[in-house]
């Protein structure tokens, strides 16, 4: 393989840069710029997914401007969504944690919908460095691709999501409850016969082993279902593109929007479960004695 300032210098010399005339199947694994040097660590989806932050910071930053009481156009279609995601996410995460955790979770929501989108730009997957045949121009290497059909993209959003959890609900809930909502008895004492709630203290205890293994699977459940959803969406538009490109994809586009706004809501509704399921509870009667 060449180094990408080889491939610049192709680009001009023999047109080994174009946009694909015919669209091929988009690979599973995000490509680096170049196979040494600085290049190697970045990838098409990381090119992406910097300049859709650049792009969103910017747009909200001119939409808003200074803030004021009475909001201008800009300003009052940001607090809009502000306000969707909050109202969204207060019941789940509840009253005491929304404004704790609207930061991470607006931003999750936002930044994911937006990379999910980013498939159905122009140029995105279809634009690269390759060669011509006789059938027209072939990408091997794509400039840029949807940031989230890179599975390192998703996982490092789940990542993050999940030390944020923990953060929450050992900031929040404390350590006590955590113990006592993963491995204490759910039982109440006074309700409960002694023969029967003290062995319930070994059956809890095997069910918070068992959730402990589903909480480590969580990362995993959350990338790949992202992951999955749009490198699928993205291979199904190039296969419709490559049937028949004139008319055929474009009920595909509106599926692949809907599917975008539903993984976002999913993976951002997903994350507010986790917390809640810990922080948004008061304590169980009788708990007290269980710890």
């Amino acid at each position: 393989m060449l180094r990408l300032k080889h491939f610049i210098a192709m680009a001009f010399a023999g047109g080994a840069f174009g946009l694909a005339s015919s669209v091929q199947a988009a690979s599973p694994s995000a490509q680096a710029f170049a196979d040494e040097g600085f290049g190697s660590f970045i990838t098409n989806s990381m090119v992406t997914s910097w300049v859709i932050a650049a792009i969103l910071v910017i747009i909200i930053r001119m939409a808003v401007k200074t803030p004021t009481l009475v909001p201008n156009r800009g300003q009052a279609v940001v607090e809009a969504i502000v306000e969707g995601v909050k109202g969204l996410i207060a019941p789940i995460v509840g009253n005491k944690m929304v404004m704790v955790t609207f930061p991470l979770l607006s931003a999750l929501f936002i930044y994911i919908l937006i990379q999910n989108w980013s498939g159905m730009i122009p140029f995105v997957g279809t634009v690269g460095w390759g060669y011509q045949t006789e059938s027209g121009f072939y990408v091997v290497r794509e400039l840029v691709r949807p940031g989230n059909a890179d599975l390192n993209t998703t996982l490092a959003l789940a990542i993050i999501s999940m030390c944020a959890w923990l953060y929450f609900i050992f900031r929040y809930a404390g350590p006590r409850l955590v113990y006592h909502d993963i491995f204490g008895n759910k039982a109440v004492k006074s309700e409960v016969p002694a023969a029967i709630y003290y062995p319930l203290f070994v059956i809890f205890f095997a069910v918070g082993l068992i959730e402990i293994i589903s909480i480590i699977f969580r990362p995993v459940s959350l990338s790949f279902r992202l992951f999955g959803n749009v490198f699928g969406g993205e291979n199904l538009l190039h296969a419709m593109m490559h049937m028949f490109p004139w008319g055929l994809p474009i009920p595909f586009y509106f599926l692949e929007i809907l599917i975008g706004f539903v993984q976002a809501l999913v993976f951002t509704l997903l994350v507010s479960v986790y917390i809640g399921l810990i922080c948004n509870h008061e304590p169980e009667p009788g708990a007290e004695g269980h710890h």
